[in-house]
């Protein structure tokens, strides 16, 4: 078992012995966030224990913004429903310590109706297992890992939020990429946050400066791809909950800022047999090492760029982190080790891979694992193969796809995709489409600081 992780005996144990009082008891929600309760030790023991029980929670939780605002326009669950309840049922096998909380541990949940106890289907963690299973049924494990990047300001999350988060200090005034000096500097909140996940069952490989100012990545452990989303959802959650106890504000935001880089997702996937455990990536004979799988992989990936574009990038702010010569892609290309390109042939033999370059440090890691073997799937099923290699500077290369330049065409990319009405079905298509018009929509009812500079006293 990975370290950090508890069996349920484990965590009934611990609470009798009382060296565990609290079970955070938490799923992911449209925005990638954990919602839930914190359930005492003694109401685990009673009503919880070896998954016999559950907890509710009001299915508004999956129709709202990232201000935790109600929106309309979904089916779901809406006003004329009455906003009912859902139910939260534990996965077991998800039962962790975390240690920076005190005498805490966390189960995360699947969703089921109250009625008949059958999956929530617009949950990001049962839309993730849907595309799972369907990867399974053709004899496949979808493996993944994700690179975070995030920014760190001197700044406590509530003095910034007190400047509107505005002119904050980047921790550092040098660019960080990989310099072991300016990041010693960190260490005292990076290491906190590096060993906290390992004693969290979050394995961490390791940490680096990356491109920005008072910008880190610290990266986990690959593993199968709802394994992955939730260490993924764990990691940003902890680490901003760390990072609090330190006095310091940090962001995933994909573009915090103009004058600086954005922060990316890189998604890592591959295909293994289901079966035998083996990579179905690398062919030693063939070009570029394709395998079949690895071609249809890649193809049905670049093919779908466009049309699933908004599961990797879900808000107004994401598509500004796509600027040329920034490291975030706007080229549907791929290279062999070019991080000009929107997708990256990288490792070799069993570590071959696609990273996909083109998510941000805000996508929700349930919905992109999803869209991605959606789309691999679909390129591996319509036999499609890749376009021919690229080469040189892809941000000025011709005739080559582009990422959506904003969510108004990333919108209309993902409302008319047939790929993604066809493997998440119509009503996750349609709520998932809502969620992507209201993010829209509530930008158009704001008016920005921009806006306010360029326009106050010239009108």
């Amino acid at each position: 078992m990975v370290p950090g992780m508890l069996s349920a005996s484990d965590l009934e144990e611990r609470i009798r012995n009382g060296s565990i009082d609290t079970v955070l008891v938490a799923f992911p929600d449209l925005q990638g966030r954990l919602m839930g309760k914190r359930v005492t030790g003694h109401f685990w023991l009673k009503q919880m224990r070896a998954g016999e029980g559950e907890v509710h929670a009001c299915n508004y939780l999956l129709t709202v913004d990232s201000e935790m605002a109600v929106v309309p326009g979904y089916d779901y669950a809406n006003w004329d429903k009455g906003y009912g309840d859902f139910a939260l049922v534990p996965d077991l096998a998800t039962i962790r310590t975390i240690p920076w909380l005190e005498k805490t541990a966390m189960v995360l949940c699947d969703l089921v109706e109250e009625e008949d106890g059958s999956p929530v289907e617009v949950s990001p963690r049962q839309i993730l297992k849907r595309q799972i299973g369907r990867a399974a049924a053709l004899g496949y494990r979808v493996c993944a890992g994700s690179e975070l990047e995030f920014f760190m300001f001197k700044e406590s999350l509530d003095e910034a939020a007190a400047k509107r988060y505005q002119d904050l200090s980047p921790h550092s005034h040098v660019i960080l990429d990989y310099h072991i000096l300016q990041t010693t500097r960190d260490e005292y909140l990076i290491r906190a946050i590096r060993n906290g996940m390992d004693s969290a069952g979050v394995p961490v490989e390791f940490s680096k400066g990356e491109a920005g100012y008072g910008q880190h990545e610290i990266n986990l452990e690959y593993s199968d791809a709802l394994t992955m989303a939730d260490r993924h959802t764990i990691y940003k959650n902890g680490a901003k909950e760390i990072a609090h106890q330190h006095n310091r504000a940090i962001t995933f935001m994909a573009k915090y800022t103009m004058g600086d880089v954005g922060s990316s997702c890189h998604i890592h996937s591959s295909v293994w047999s289901a079966d035998t455990g083996e990579s179905l990536m690398w062919d030693p004979v063939a070009d570029h090492h394709f395998s079949t799988v690895a071609s249809g992989w890649l193809g049905g990936l670049i093919a779908t760029g466009r049309e699933l574009a908004w599961m990797f990038a879900p808000t107004v702010n994401s598509f500004k982190r796509y600027q040329p010569e920034s490291w975030a892609p706007t080229a549907l290309a791929w290279g062999h080790d070019n991080r000009t390109c929107g997708y990256r042939m990288v490792g070799h033999g069993a570590s071959y891979r696609v990273e996909s370059r083109i998510p941000g440090a805000d996508a929700n890691p349930y919905l992109a694992f999803a869209a991605t073997i959606a789309a691999g799937l679909h390129g591996i099923e319509q036999r499609l193969a890749p376009p021919p290699r690229f080469d040189g500077n892809a941000y000025v290369a011709e005739g080559v796809g582009r990422v959506p330049w904003n969510i108004v065409e990333a919108i209309d990319e993902f409302e008319s995709s047939a790929v993604a009405r066809s493997a998440f079905g119509e009503d996750v298509h349609a709520h998932l489409l809502n969620t992507a018009k209201q993010e829209w929509a509530s930008f158009n009812r704001a008016v920005t600081d921009w806006e306010l500079k360029r326009n106050f006293d010239q009108w």
